[in-house]
């Protein structure tokens, strides 16, 4: 999987464009690989990679519209073949697990991804895990902790779907508009997340949104 001159071809998926800029710089400047596709969003991302020509998708945890972990999901059934890294602002283990049972093969902090982002691309080709110290850490003591069984998960994909519209200010009416349901049914899976969270209101939900990294502050 490389593009002519046998460069490894990437997908940069990230919200914002001056860290996608900044990756490029990194990523662009080595002779193995090479940025072909940009996106600002999950959706987008997999719309490109869906297509076909991408080796490895980098994708930001928290975007709009679609998550990096919704559209790691995506990519493993329209695009099992293309490579998915995550990038992360959070050193968060709900979300470091969510990243590797949706397909990712490492998780880069962003705050370190000058040191480890090369290093991570090239593992990630080579069919290895790159993992942070400190998702390593996780990993050991959630192995102590549960033995051989995955770590449950706090949320289904639907719930966490309407967690991150009703972070973004989404009524309950817009939310249902977009996820083709009914408001009645978006009332009771908010009632059944505030309850499965132990919170209060909205307010709560969008800073619980914010901590585990669906939204950015």
């Amino acid at each position: 999987m490389s593009d002519a001159q046998g460069r490894t071809r990437i997908l940069l998926a990230d919200d914002h464009a001056l860290v996608r800029r900044g990756l490029r710089l990194i990523l662009d400047g080595e002779p193995d690989l090479t940025v072909v596709a940009e996106a600002a969003d999950g959706a987008e991302a997999v719309a490109i990679a869906g297509a076909g020509g991408v080796d490895l998708a980098i994708l930001d945890i928290a975007m709009p519209r679609m998550t990096g972990i919704q559209a790691a999901r995506e990519l493993a059934d329209r695009a099992p073949s293309t490579r998915i890294l995550m990038l992360s602002m959070y050193d968060n283990e709900q979300y470091f697990f969510e990243a590797l049972r949706a397909g990712a093969s490492g998780y880069v902090l962003k705050s370190v991804a000058d040191r480890d982002l090369i290093e991570a691309v090239r593992a990630t080709m080579r069919g290895e895990p790159f993992l942070y110290p400190g998702a390593i850490t996780a990993l050991i003591r959630d192995w102590l902790d549960r033995g051989d069984r995955a770590p449950e998960r706090l949320l289904t994909a639907r719930e966490e779907q309407i967690t991150k519209l009703i972070a973004e200010g989404l009524s309950a009416r817009e939310i249902g508009e977009a996820l083709h349901i009914s408001v009645k049914t978006v009332d009771r899976h908010r009632a059944n997340i505030l309850q499965k969270l132990g919170l209060r209101d909205r307010l709560e939900l969008t800073r619980f949104a914010i901590r585990v990294g669906l939204v950015e502050p």
